[in-house]
């Protein structure tokens, strides 16, 4: 279980992005609405495909220190990069006279993370996590710069994230096999938050060009080893089940092309 502190730690550090992503459009705003911009209403729609990297930094925290024994609150950091592609719909509206834009992405690709030092003595515990797919919904403000668009944009992310703990049991007197008790193998949905900054150039009549650079942030999971709770988590510690924590980030840049419809 997390602690009241480390509960704490994470709600502020969850409402610091939000906070950041309200003043950063706050910002963007006034400076968006220029002369002869007045009125509100919806515009365009479009749509598009993309493509890029994502770099996955995952930390996994020994919160008893069961693998790495006796070293209570051990963290081990494991990032790793890999392809990204999938498809946009958006549309654009301006209210008060500011250009703005709500925006549903969604992303698949090859990105997986892993370590093997989570017991830097025997390195016979791993560490995976692998991102299956990605989503956001998020709001944007965007100014125009002689032809390009910059574009500044925030909201909810969603990611399929499948996190792992192999545990090697091996002897003089024994092959190496997979212990499943001290294993776990967890495949959820985290929730989180996205915040993505881009430019936009025009290609031809209806079609557009796009670079944006993003980064999201889904938080802490919590997952349990010794289920039977037969070992110590820890030197003078009590027989249960013991516990890790891994928190997700993900950073991403990516190219788009975008058709934008005139209805």
């Amino acid at each position: 279980m997390m602690n009241a502190s480390s509960r704490r730690f994470h709600i502020w550090r969850r409402a610091g992005v939000v906070l950041s992503i309200i003043l950063v459009l706050a910002l963007a705003a006034p400076a968006c609405a220029g002369e002869g911009d007045a009125g509100s209403g919806w515009g365009e729609t479009y749509l598009g495909a993309h493509a890029g990297f994502g770099r996955a930094k995952n930390r996994i925290t020994d919160v008893d220190g069961f693998a790495n024994w006796g070293n209570a609150g051990a963290v081990l950091a494991y990032e790793d990069s890999g392809f990204l592609a999938g498809a946009l719909i958006g549309k654009k509206l301006r209210i008060g006279g500011v250009p703005l834009r709500v925006e549903l992405d969604a992303t698949f690709g090859d990105i997986s993370a892993r370590s093997n030092r989570l017991d830097p003595a025997g390195l016979d515990e791993t560490v995976v996590s692998e991102y299956r797919w990605l989503a956001a919904a998020r709001v944007g403000v965007e100014r125009p710069i002689g032809p390009a668009t910059v574009f500044v944009s925030g909201g909810v992310a969603a990611a399929r994230v499948e996190n792992s703990v192999t545990d090697i049991d091996f002897g003089s007197n024994m092959p190496p096999r997979m212990d499943p008790d001290d294993s776990f193998h967890d495949l959820s949905t985290e929730i989180g938050w996205a915040i993505g900054l881009g430019l936009e150039v025009p290609l031809a009549e209806s079609w557009t060009l796009r670079i944006e650079g993003a980064y999201m942030d889904f938080g802490r999971s919590t997952h349990h080893v010794n289920r039977s709770g037969d070992n110590r988590c820890g030197p003078e510690m009590p027989q249960r089940p013991c516990s890790y924590h891994i928190d997700a980030e993900l950073a991403s840049a990516r190219l788009a092309v975008i058709y934008r419809f005139s209805w």
